[in-house]
């Protein structure tokens, strides 16, 4: 029996689909059991367990031959790094008691840094964390494709692209969410045991313009990508709704990206199959 912590999310739900077709036992850890019906219906187990309550979720991994973890981040928290923090060191003490024989953890591609890359710290201590536990893998997953989805309706509206990605023919590290959960399924149920970290990103890289030119299709008009200037990160981010520290959280990141530090460490990539092309053209039929 694998068990997935974060079975909701796209990573999460990926796997366990991934494995319940392939005959596997799944006990899906959900926090709240309102949104596990797919889950349920999949013949996934469903066990309650909200990821800060240690003593729940040692309960719900207990038993597992082994254990998809996927931290979930707070968005609108004032202080979402010390609140996912926190998340990680209970995830550890429920891996450390429940003692699975494997585990494969989610983390971010530039998680070897431990300074200056904003959001992706939170995996830097995740990494950091979990790295004495025996049979832990750490796949590191390129920035998700519908990450896009925030800018789409602008987009629609200007026919404008605003990017934090600079310069705009530079090429970047992208990879649709389910396919990190499909990889993820296959590391815990290979025969042998996973390398302690890999990289997960899509079938090619991608510039800012090639993600205007796939959403021209798609939206019905030209897009044209513009490098949003520096100065009005800030602002461009808060109209989403996150805190003032997770926009700080994200700026950093993007300064990160632009300065070539979110890359591959050495070690194997997998890839998966979707293109951006099909993400964003699924993201515009949700718009409708």
């Amino acid at each position: 029996m694998f068990a997935i912590v974060g079975a909701t999310g796209r990573i999460g739900g990926a796997a366990a689909g991934q494995l319940r077709r392939r005959g596997h036992d799944v006990r899906a850890v959900v926090r709240d059991p309102g949104k596990a019906g797919a889950l349920a219906e999949a013949g996934c187990e469903i066990a309650v367990a909200d990821i800060a309550d240690t003593r729940a979720l040692t309960a719900a991994l207990t038993g597992a031959e082994g254990v998809l973890a996927v931290v979930p981040l707070a968005p609108s928290r004032g202080d979402a790094a010390a609140e996912a923090r926190g998340l990680v060191d209970s995830l550890a003490r429920a891996l450390e008691a429940a003692r699975p024989p494997r585990t494969v953890a989610i983390s971010d591609y530039g998680a070897q840094h431990p300074d200056g890359t904003g959001v992706t710290l939170i995996f830097h201590h995740l990494e950091q964390r979990l790295a004495d536990l025996p049979g832990v893998s750490f796949l590191r997953s390129a920035e998700h494709m519908q990450n896009w989805a925030r800018s789409l309706r602008a987009a629609a509206a200007t026919g404008v692209l605003a990017s934090l990605h600079h310069p705009l023919d530079k090429r970047f590290p992208t990879v649709s969410a389910p396919d990190v959960g499909r990889i993820a399924a296959d590391l815990l149920a290979a025969a042998e045991a996973p390398p302690r970290s890999l990289h997960a990103e899509g079938p090619q890289r991608y510039t800012p313009m090639d993600v205007a030119a796939a959403l021209a299709g798609p939206l019905g008009r030209p897009v044209q990508a513009v490098a949003l200037p520096r100065g009005q990160w800030d602002q461009a981010l808060a109209a989403g709704g996150p805190s003032e520290g997770y926009v700080r959280l994200i700026t950093e990141l993007y300064d990160a990206h632009n300065a070539g530090r979110i890359e591959v460490e050495g070690g194997e990539v997998r890839r998966g199959t979707t293109s951006l092309a099909e993400v964003l053209a699924a993201l515009v039929r949700q718009l409708a």
